[in-house]
């Protein structure tokens, strides 16, 4: 029989019925996904849906067969809706993922009447939602319905097409970045996460108040007379070998080098910086302990602010429970900008210099404020602003430098988008400075404290981009510092090697603290200063290049 016959034939009632039923549940299906999900997310939950969906597509001739399968399809239908629905209201009414510090912070943190007032306050709109979903069920249902009860005649192009589907959403299945997103696998997790939160809540409010208590205990004092105000800018996967200020061959950082142009040796570059790290948590866990975290009775950088009297600002662009509850939260002032957790949020950095303009015109005489940008994160691509990436058609001698090495055409591209990261980062990093120079009184003390967590591996050594433990570029960063007052950055200080872990010995010296067991062998800044090599998971040849 020719092709065109056989279509024809399969196009004849019942099987016309069955598949424009099919073609209806799947387009509504899409239209509701995509309410709750962007971009590539979109095409990944749609591929774990397909198995179930194409079950319909695939006939029974038992009644009973027939009644489960659309039991069965209805269910795993409204599953997929009702996730993306969901993630949607809180798109909607807060710009925040399900599983975001908001979220999950404000259920671990409700009871039974702080839910019923919720509701109760909200009514109108989840109830919109709730009768989209199940309006959205009784369509499924109905559709779900007519699926294919006998085997009829069927183009043999339909069944090869099918299995193959069926193939590659296996395939989905295996991978688990794309499983995890499955709304059971999701929301299980999400349950066992916010329960999780809440019971560790109290562990690190003791854990809080346990080192304000022995910061406390150690009388620190402020040694200056005059009001003081510190920012201290720390940033995420920044690799100082990407900085014009240090020497790269892109333009990546002409901001920060005006700002260094204008205020002379008030600034100091420290040219030999490293990351005792090669990942967040852990480095910022080193930062703030003063590079022994794991050690019983340390102290915490802003544990010993508050106790000297300073008020703190947290402000951040980072989605990070751990990082919220293990620093932020030592914080007077806390500003979480980002509600979109992991890679894929696109909150960009800029965000937050309103935040800090406010704090530094607050009128409290001594103030620390912390901004945690995301710096060039992963991915580098949604850490500046949409085509404004100024390398991105670049034939310079980096690339021509890459090509020469190997290094292949994804990772010169991932370096044009890093490179593009850095360069919306150096505004914001400068305007950080210019800030501070600028809006306090001039005639309190100021200093202003920038440096990376880790850094990044992005063709430098490897092919390959992103975090990096065995390789030199994991570790490398920057780290400056600038004071207004000429006579406090020493001239040579730039050669001098630093290292991440110490970071707090240099912060106190200028939030000018002092108390029993400070060490200005580990500060920087100090003409005591001693410098110990660490011993990191990859070893590093000199650590002074």
């Amino acid at each position: 029989m020719h092709p065109y016959i056989k279509f024809q034939e399969f196009l004849k009632l019942p099987e016309r019925k069955s598949l424009l039923a099919l073609l209806l549940l799947w387009g509504c299906l899409i239209a509701l996904v995509v309410l709750g999900h962007d971009g590539w997310r979109i095409g990944q939950m749609l591929w774990l849906a397909m198995p179930g969906v194409l079950w319909y597509s695939w006939p029974v001739r038992s009644l009973s067969w027939h009644r489960m399968r659309t039991i069965a399809l209805t269910a795993w239908a409204v599953i997929f809706v009702a996730d993306a629905m969901t993630r949607a209201y809180l798109l909607q009414a807060y710009g925040a993922a399900p599983d975001s510090a908001l979220v999950l912070g404000a259920v671990a943190n409700s009871n039974p009447r702080e839910q019923a007032e919720y509701f109760s306050s909200n009514w109108r709109s989840i109830g919109l939602w709730s009768m989209t979903l199940i309006l959205f069920s009784v369509v499924a249902w109905k559709l779900a319905d007519q699926g294919r009860r006998s085997k009829g005649v069927r183009p043999k192009w339909t069944t090869i097409a099918i299995c193959g589907l069926l193939i590659i959403g296996g395939i989905a299945y295996a991978s688990k970045p794309w499983r995890r997103l499955h709304p059971v696998v999701f929301w299980t997790h999400w349950i066992t996460s916010a329960g999780e939160l809440r019971a560790g809540w109290n562990d690190q409010q003791k854990m809080r108040d346990d080192a304000l208590a022995r910061a406390v205990a150690t009388a620190p004092i402020i040694t200056a007379t005059k009001p003081s105000t510190v920012v201290w800018v720390i940033s995420d996967s920044v690799n100082r070998d990407n900085m014009s200020l240090y020497g790269y061959g892109r333009a990546t950082t002409p901001a920060l080098q005006a700002q260094k142009d204008q205020v002379g040796n008030q600034m100091v570059v420290l040219r030999n910086a490293w990351s005792t790290e090669a990942s967040t948590l852990p480095a910022l866990r080193s930062m703030f302990n003063f590079g022994v975290p794991d050690q019983e009775g340390s102290q915490h950088v802003l544990a010993m602010a508050r106790a000297a009297g300073y008020k703190i600002w947290w402000m951040s662009n980072h989605d990070d429970i751990a990082v919220e509850q293990q620093h932020a939260r030592f914080a007077n002032v806390v500003e979480m900008v980002n509600r979109t957790p992991g890679r894929s949020g696109t909150s960009l950095d800029g965000e937050l210099l309103d935040h800090l303009k406010i704090a530094l015109e607050d009128p409290t005489e001594r103030k620390l404020i912390v901004v945690h940008l995301l710096g060039a994160h992963p991915h580098y691509s949604l850490r500046f602003p949409a085509q404004s990436n100024p390398f991105d058609k670049a034939t310079d001698n980096v690339e021509r430098q890459l090509i020469e090495s190997g290094k292949s055409s994804w990772i010169r591209q991932s370096r044009k988008e890093y490179d593009g990261a850095i360069r919306y980062h150096d505004t914001v990093v400068a305007q950080t400075l210019q800030l501070t120079r600028t809006i306090p009184s001039s005639t309190e003390d100021r200093a202003w404290m920038y440096l990376s967590d880790h850094g990044q591996e992005v063709g430098h050594v490897s092919n390959r981009a992103g975090h990096s433990p065995m390789t030199e570029s994991g570790y490398r960063i920057p780290a400056l510092v600038w004071r207004n007052r000429q006579q406090d950055i020493k001239i040579g200080l730039d050669e001098r090697p630093f290292r991440s872990d110490w970071v707090g010995w240099t912060m106190v010296d200028l939030l000018k603290i002092d108390w029993d067991g400070r060490s200005e062998a580990r500060n920087v800044l100090d003409p005591s200063y001693v410098w110990q090599p660490p011993t990191l998971q990859f070893p590093i040849k000199s650590f002074f290049k």
